[in-house]
């Protein structure tokens, strides 16, 4: 590495910023949490693709949330704690790799909120339209609308990075812990105006319709329920509900924390630390908040961890 010339096509990364006696540790930890996050996730996966009685539209959508956790952990986490074992001048990445990341990085987090809609549009359909729910969420429907939330998720990202790659480059710095959108456009001494007004345009719309929806979802949700009588109705669309809005805010929270701080240079450190937790506390938390608070699954879980006991 040291005889290597740094070209355009080869940048230097931040990196997490770790004083050198706290490096172990620091690595062991985010190990310790990526493992977590890896087989919480997956797991899930698994017990909702072989036990048939989860084999309905509910548990299917939420697939969709486990597997873009999956995605968004594994993007920036083992490269983070890659380079933590590096020198800080020893931090290299080859500029594709680095759009690649940033990609993924950003379809992580346009996915996060039209996955959540998708899963508020089947809670709204089987507790507002109970009679309906089997001939509207069919597995056409499931397919479509999981669709939907990816292919949106991508579309957008591309033209955002697009806009982003079609920049020449005068730096070869990434001040960030790993590449993302805005990392790359700093490294341009062109003007950068129509990326930042895309880059806020999206951010706009997509918390616009996230926020949007929701908030229309669970209001007719909760017409609903004042208006019903039904005590089993209302109890089983409070904990669904309930369970789902924590799922979202936990994600909106660290979603929106490091866009502001992006704003704010003074907070720099604080941004990259937010940035960070945003790929690590919801697919850490999603599993046990949605996963475990859900009934089915969390019997399932417990009846297989109940089989283990008796047959070690």
């Amino acid at each position: 590495m040291d005889n290597l010339t740094i070209t355009n096509n080869i940048l230097l990364v931040e990196g997490l910023k770790v004083a050198p006696q706290s490096s172990y540790p620091v690595f062991i930890l985010l190990l310790l949490v990526y493992v977590f996050i890896m087989v919480s996730n997956i797991g899930l996966i698994v017990l909702i693709s072989t036990e048939k009685n989860l084999h309905h539209p509910m548990h299917f959508l939420f697939c969709n949330l486990p597997l873009n956790d999956i995605i968004g952990t594994n993007v920036i986490l083992p490269r983070l704690m890659q380079d933590m074992l590096r020198e800080s001048s020893e931090r290299y990445i080859s500029y594709a790799e680095c759009v690649v990341q940033a990609y993924f990085v950003h379809v992580f987090a346009v996915a996060c909120h039209y996955v959540l809609m998708i899963m508020a549009f089947d809670r709204y359909v089987a507790i507002c339209n109970p009679l309906r729910y089997s001939a509207i969420m069919t597995n056409k429907m499931v397919v479509k609308l999981s669709a939907s939330a990816w292919g949106l998720s991508i579309f957008i990202v591309s033209i955002l990075l697009g806009l982003t790659i079609r920049l020449s480059r005068c730096r070869s710095y990434i001040e960030n812990p790993f590449c993302d959108n805005a990392s790359l456009f700093k490294l341009s001494c062109e003007s950068v105006i129509i990326n930042n007004i895309f880059g806020m345009v999206y951010t706009v719309i997509v918390f616009t319709l996230s926020l949007g929806s929701l908030f229309i979802t669970y209001g007719k949700i909760a017409s609903v329920c004042i208006t019903s009588k039904n005590k089993s109705l209302n109890s089983k669309a409070i904990k669904t509900c309930s369970t789902h809005i924590a799922v979202y805010l936990i994600m909106f929270i660290s979603c929106a924390s490091f866009i502001f701080l992006h704003r704010v240079p003074e907070y720099s450190d604080t941004r990259k630390l937010a940035s960070i937790m945003f790929h690590i506390v919801p697919p850490g938390l999603n599993p046990l908040v949605y996963g475990l608070q859900t009934k089915e699954i969390r019997q399932k879980f417990v009846k297989f961890w109940g089989r283990k006991k008796v047959n070690p």
